[in-house]
């Protein structure tokens, strides 16, 4: 994913062992951009595990903790309310009436805000006679970057607050500065933080109540990079009728994404979308690109922000060492700040740019209008430069990468793990690295990018359309290979030329781009439905017949829903609706097991065969493509497309998706005009748009 430390051991010294990184599956997280707070399902914040509050990559508090007379609360439940809205409930078993029945609660209402988070503490006496308790609050910061918390999760020992006074304590962690106020509290303090307290009498069947508050602010300004929160990502209200657990899942993942979302300072009314929490709250070219993608269908408010705000830091020269060339678009940015080993601005990314173009194409067939457009055609001939220029280093005609400063990333791809490349025996591939979804973008996006400068009335299309047409020749005597199921792509080519002839889910990345011919694009949907691959939850990143299959593997045998979500669009988009629908229904069939929040990965276990669904540990959640997938997975099952500069709308639901029908989807979007679908048990549909288009609904 990226350089806040993707870990393996492949390539560390004999004599290291397994890097701690923290767990994050069993933590409940509340999310509003660019702050999360990630606490134990008790709603407490301890001094473990990446446990926190995060924001701009710093733990800006690292405990924040209540007792009731030295005694914590246990835990009865909780529930997630919104994406940055969470309740706990805890027992205060010292309290109260005799007998087995608890009678005094301790109610927790939290809210994550962009610059912090709000607690609301509720003690509920429910028993038949008055108490008296002490309630408190303990508080600490560590400051530590996300870089080194997610190394080992390790924490740093707590700082003396810097000017306490009553109900309030405050840290001056350099360029960042924490505020925590409790209004009425009093506070003590010490070299590893502070306790807040309030001394409790509550008659019986009452409550008292108290707020907490953190505020978190920059102590001389934002610095370079800092992207700030988003008003909204300009969509409507989204709404699902049918499957219940499809419902929920579009209303979780809907939620997530709007909390997901940041505003460029450099123009503040352009929103992209944070890749994910906890460590990727910022702008990443490849993942903000995916997602900005998927949820076209909602508007195009979201992808005219995410290509200016990547145009405008596209890159102008040569520098080998943050791996910048003119017209590429960037792999991530960060605070200086942040701890990352990456510079703060980076551009070891081989897809990124194809994908801006694509997206670019995308967001104008659904109506991004045609100003927006053309203000970006310049940026367009710069990243179609490089595409046919500088990606191909070494002028075999594929695009390829290698980090040639020693301190970028190995890997280049959406796969940048140091494990990712690896030939069937386990054996890693050794740089310059040719991906095969790196050509099939490319070859995408050279048709896309002649396509709007033919309509904008700009030269150079025909040249592009050439280069296309020898890349795709190129690609088919290269890359197919064969094992004892047959031929298929490779995932790459490695520095000697040789195809690394594993069977990954790659293959999806192919469809849909033009790259593949009719019978190709057979061949490598027919892979995409077998067993080794389509682990009944989804598509694994790696076939379980290879030697170095993990089911736990980060790119080598998990599941990424983003990554079934892009196969199951080029297999929809090449007219494989079977294998895209079994595909999706994965997905679907293990919503309920994250609580309709989709983490950025999990174990590749098989459903066929019984094994449970299982979490990937470490794995981001939210992320902004995990959710994003349910859009990309019902515009597929709707068989939606949109054509507005030729005036037409396309609406052809498959019935191999008929267990997702009947179906009404609300709160679309297509050429700026509302577009609600409702797909009935037979899946016939019907369209209700206020847009000026010709629409055409499959019989």
């Amino acid at each position: 994913m990226s350089s806040l430390g993707r870990i393996t051991v492949v390539t560390a010294p004999p004599d290291s062992g397994p890097v701690p990184q923290p767990f994050l599956h069993d933590l409940v997280s509340c999310v509003k951009a660019p702050t999360v707070v990630l606490s134990g399902a008790d709603g407490q914040i301890r001094a473990a595990g990446a446990q926190g509050l995060l924001s701009h990559d710093r733990r800006v508090l690292s405990e924040l903790r209540v007792d009731v007379d030295g005694h914590e609360p246990e835990p009865a439940g909780h529930g997630l309310r919104g994406a940055g809205h969470a309740h706990f409930t805890g027992i205060v078993r010292h309290l109260g009436d005799p007998g087995a029945d608890p009678t005094v609660r301790l109610e927790r209402q939290r809210c994550a805000r962009a610059d912090g988070v709000a607690d609301r503490l509720e003690l509920v006496n429910n028993s038949r006679g008055p108490i008296a308790a002490t309630v408190r609050v303990h508080v600490a910061a560590d400051f530590a970057t996300a870089a080194e918390i997610k190394h080992d999760g390790a924490q740093r020992d707590g700082r003396a607050p810097s000017s306490p006074a009553p109900g309030r304590v405050e840290w001056d962690g350099g360029d960042l500065r924490t505020t925590v106020t409790a209004p009425g509290s009093v506070v003590e303090t010490d070299a590893g933080g502070a306790v807040l307290s309030w001394a409790v009498e509550l008659p019986p069947r009452s409550s008292w109540t108290a707020d907490v508050e953190v505020i978190v602010a920059f102590a001389d300004g934002p610095p370079a990079n800092a992207f700030g929160s988003a008003d909204g990502v300009g969509w409507d209200a989204v709404a699902v009728a049918g499957r219940s657990d499809l419902a929920r899942l579009t209303a979780r993942s809907v939620d997530d994404l709007a909390a997901l979302a940041l505003s460029d300072p450099l123009e503040p009314s352009d929103t992209f979308l944070a890749a994910g929490s906890p460590w990727f709250f910022t702008l990443f070219g490849r993942d903000s690109l995916w997602a900005a993608r998927f949820t076209l269908p909602l508007g195009t408010w979201l992808a005219r922000g995410t290509l200016r705000t990547l145009a405008r830091r596209q890159g102008r020269a040569h520098d080998p060492a943050t791996a910048e060339a003119p017209g590429k678009i960037l792999h991530e940015v960060r605070v200086p700040s942040a701890g990352a080993s990456l510079p703060p601005v980076y551009f070891g990314t081989v897809d990124a740019t194809a994908l801006w173009v694509c997206l670019l194409h995308d967001a104008w067939r659904w109506g991004l209008p045609a100003a927006d457009v053309a203000e970006l055609l310049d940026p367009l001939e710069a990243a179609l430069r490089w595409l046919t220029t500088d990606a191909d280093s070494d002028g075999d005609g594929f695009l390829e990468y290698v980090d040639t400063s020693g301190h970028g990333l190995a890997n280049q791809g959406w796969k940048d793990s140091d494990d990712s490349i690896q030939f069937p025996g386990g054996a890693i591939a050794e740089p310059p690295i040719a991906l095969s979804e790196a050509q099939a973008y490319a070859h995408e996006a050279a048709l896309a990018g002649a396509a709007l400068l033919d309509a904008f009335g700009r030269p150079g299309s025909g040249p592009l359309r050439d280069w296309a047409a020898a890349l795709r020749k190129r690609f088919a005597a290269t890359f197919w290979v064969s094992d004892e199921k047959g031929r298929f792509p490779a995932i790459a080519l490695d520095g000697a030329k040789r195809p690394v002839d594993t069977v990954t889910s790659n293959l999806g990345h192919l469809l849909g781009t033009g790259l593949l011919g009719p019978d190709e694009a057979a061949v490598v949907a027919d892979r995409l439905g077998r067993p080794d691959l389509d682990a009944g939850y989804g598509l694994r990143t790696m076939s379980a017949d290879a030697a170095g299959f993990n089911p736990l593997g980060y790119h080598a045998g998990s599941i990424w829903p983003h990554d079934t979500a892009i196969a199951v669009r080029g297999l929809a988009a090449d007219g494989f609706a079977g294998v895209a629908a079994s595909l999706a229904g994965g997905v679907l069939r293990v919503a309920p097991d994250f609580a309709y929040r989709l983490p950025e990965l999990f174990a590749g276990t098989d459903a066929r065969a019984g094994e449970p669904v299982l979490a990937y540990p470490a794995a981001c959640r939210p992320q902004a493509w995990s959710a994003a997938t349910v859009v990309a997975l019902l515009q597929a099952a709707l068989g939606l497309t949109a054509d507005v500069p030729a005036g037409t709308l396309r609406v052809a639901p498959d019935p191999a998706f008929a267990d997702w029908f009947p179906l009404r989807v609300e709160g679309l979007r297509v050429a700026g005009h509302p577009l609600a679908v409702a797909v009935d048990a037979s899946a016939r549909a019907d369209v209700r748009t206020s847009a000026p288009l010709t629409v055409e609904v499959a019989r």
